[in-house]
């Protein structure tokens, strides 16, 4: 099977972990015999010139590179922020069709696969419909969990769901959404993300927090994610404060950069925690293990996620995780034997960081459970599904190749 993926969030020479979970998926699915993958990763056209941090790293990003033994194409695209969101899928497309056409040309693919129902998503229907090629969609979130509503972006989600040959979603609760949106049941399917065994795996705690520099004995709790509001560590933080006073020592270290950081630092000096509450940056991916390893507790109390990967990884590590019963969540932590899920409020955080800190977990357990998941198993299911999408287009549509 010759795929073609879209998506512009893909890692680069700059990004090495920028959208490291669509990689994964793409990297095992194109290791499969008999299957060839090529991934058109686009960037937004920004001059080098113009003083900016935040359009940077697209400017440096090359035309082509090879990553993990696939071919992956940069080719740029005219954006300018919020302004012209709603025309992001047709820019996009307009930005790739010729770099698509030549190589469809050289390669012939059999599908597009496309992450990202919109703008990534769009853009793949508008180039299935030029190349004549079946197109399937990933939803991984924000996609469908926030962008339906926006009021001039909600017609082109719905417009993709209904001419897409396929629709892939990451959780249940997303793939709901996506039917009410217009997806035919028949197109849709979930498949959730996987765990690299290789990188996560459980290490002895008090070796990861040597190597971590981390206390011995303190109870520690450890958050990973960007420091946004979404994220929900302003009801984290006062409940960690709330719980403090009953186990002396508490640590908990949030791991993650954003544009939120000035209002936590603010909140840690209001209720007095800079010894207890630390916010140490982003780690690379690889360094996470320790770091889950370490902690006595994972906690993710976002207010939407389409399937947290941080709380697979914990898992994998055999660390357990108290997560809002939201979006994804749910599906991952199926047993309060792996973690406790509860409201996304400071009473209930509270609730449940107490409850979780003084239950006897099973980490082994744990690990074995999560480490049944891993991404051979996610490019397996992926392959099956876009087989059947290719034979149902062509039985429909015979002759389009």
């Amino acid at each position: 099977m010759r795929v073609l993926t879209l998506s512009s969030l893909f890692p680069n020479r700059v990004q090495p972990v920028h959208g490291i979970f669509v990689y994964q998926r793409v990297a095992q699915l194109a290791r499969r015999p008999g299957n060839e993958v090529h991934v058109i990763a686009p960037a937004p056209y920004f001059p080098r010139w113009l003083p900016t941090r935040r359009w940077k790293a697209e400017a440096q990003m090359p035309l082509e590179e090879r990553i993990g033994g696939l071919n992956v194409y940069h080719p740029r695209y005219p954006l300018l922020p919020r302004i012209s969101m709603p025309l992001h899928g047709l820019l996009l497309f307009l930005g790739i069709r010729r770099l698509a056409k030549r190589l469809h040309k050289q390669v012939r693919f059999d599908c597009i696969d496309a992450h990202f129902v919109y703008p990534d998503g769009f853009a793949a229907v508008l180039l299935g419909k030029m190349l004549r090629l079946p197109v399937v969609v990933s939803a991984r979130g924000t996609d469908i969990n926030l962008y339906p509503s926006f009021r001039l972006i909600r017609p082109m989600i719905r417009w993709t769901l209904r001419r897409a040959s396929g629709a892939v979603a990451v959780s249940a609760s997303l793939l709901n959404v996506m039917l009410g949106l217009g997806l035919e049941a028949k197109k849709g399917c979930v498949i959730g993300n996987g765990i690299d065994p290789q990188r996560f795996h459980p290490v002895d705690p008090l070796e990861a927090r040597a190597h971590l520099g981390l206390p011995e004995r303190a109870k520690i709790i450890v958050s990973v994610g960007a420091l946004i509001p979404r994220k929900g560590f302003h009801f984290l933080i006062p409940s960690v404060a709330e719980i403090a006073p009953r186990f002396p020592g508490l640590r908990l270290y949030i791991l993650g950069e954003g544009e939120f950081r000035a209002p936590l630092e603010k909140l840690l000096a209001d209720y007095k925690l800079q010894g207890s509450v630390f916010l140490p940056g982003s780690k690379p991916n690889e360094d996470l293990r320790d770091w889950f390893s370490a902690a006595d507790l994972s906690c993710l109390v976002s207010s939407r996620e389409g399937w947290p990967n941080v709380i697979q990884e914990s898992l994998a590590c055999g660390t357990p995780v108290l997560a809002t019963r939201l979006w994804g969540a749910p599906e991952i932590i199926v047993s309060d034997e792996l973690g406790l899920l509860v409201a996304q409020g400071k009473d209930a955080i509270s609730a449940g960081l107490e409850a979780a800190l003084t239950k006897n977990w099973d980490r082994k357990f744990i690990a074995a459970h999560a480490g049944k998941r891993t991404w051979e198993t996610v490019a397996r299911e992926v392959e099956e599904f876009l087989v059947s999408r290719i034979s149902d287009f062509s039985s429909v549509l015979p002759g389009q190749k």
